[in-house]
């Protein structure tokens, strides 16, 4: 019986509530609620993936952009092989190299005069040489030591135009300036004291001087620069010699050689 006053409750009034939730809300409340938050998640992983891949890119920008700058600034250099023909090493002309000149202050004076002169070391040798040379009868006459480029310029032009030489027949008999091992300081012309007229041609070879000089000047760190048939292609000059006693005289003339320089053409 009701209590008067108060409507009946409908009896399936729960029923009909519970139709309107759908079954997967209402069996599991706690998965509709991950259902909402579902969408939360992944907007935010969106958002931080994109976010990465921003700071990655930014990144990988910058350190690139580094790396070609460094790049740029100091560049890879790879060594050039050795050439293979000295030639290509060393400034020839005529069949002449060129030489350094010596400096006026490594000059040591080699006659009383003081007006032949060579390098200290060079001169020092000459001057024993000469002296061990006289104790046997032999008078060994420097005729002409150190030169300058400019001494060296009226010897080869004034001369050629004199004789009527063209530049390579001047080359076969003295060097252009600044080819000439006189222009070092180790180079020497010697005579014969006793045989003068024998000064400075190939007659030289049959004097005592000359025939002292091929027995006894490597003592004393004297070689000949030009023999017959030399490499360089110079005239035979028996008068001419060069000091290689000591490591500067040796790397002076010994890079070179062997060398066969192509000549000029006048």
């Amino acid at each position: 019986m009701n209590n008067a006053g108060f409507p009946e409750e409908p009896e399936n009034s729960s029923l009909e509530m519970d139709e309107d939730i759908p079954v997967a809300l209402r069996d599991n409340p706690e998965r509709a609620s991950k259902l909402r938050i579902t969408p939360l998640l992944i907007i935010s992983s969106l958002v931080g993936f994109v976010l990465l891949a921003t700071i990655s890119g930014v990144w990988f920008f910058l350190t690139e952009n580094e790396k070609d700058t460094q790049t740029v600034a100091t560049p890879r250099v790879t060594p050039s092989p050795e050439p293979q023909n000295s030639q290509k090493k060393h400034n020839t002309l005529l069949g002449h190299i060129s030489y350094p000149e010596a400096p006026e202050s490594e000059l040591t004076a080699i006659t009383a005069d003081g007006r032949i002169k060579m390098r200290t070391s060079a001169a020092q040798k000459f001057k024993e040489m000469t002296a061990a040379a006289r104790a046997q009868g032999v008078i060994l006459a420097p005729l002409s030591g150190f030169r300058s480029e400019k001494d060296q310029k009226p010897l080869f032009f004034n001369t050629a135009a004199q004789r009527n030489q063209t530049p390579s027949q001047r080359a076969a008999v003295s060097a252009p300036p600044g080819y000439s091992e006189h222009h070092t300081g180790y180079a020497i012309d010697i005579g014969d004291g006793a045989v003068p007229a024998t000064n400075l041609n190939t007659k030289f070879e049959n004097t005592k001087a000359y025939k002292w000089l091929e027995a006894n000047a490597a003592k004393y760190g004297f070689e000949l620069s030009f023999p017959q048939n030399n490499p360089q292609g110079v005239n035979y000059e028996p008068w001419h010699w060069r000091f290689v006693g000591d490591r500067d005289s040796l790397e002076t003339f010994y890079k070179a050689r062997n060398l066969k320089p192509t000549p000029v053409s006048p």
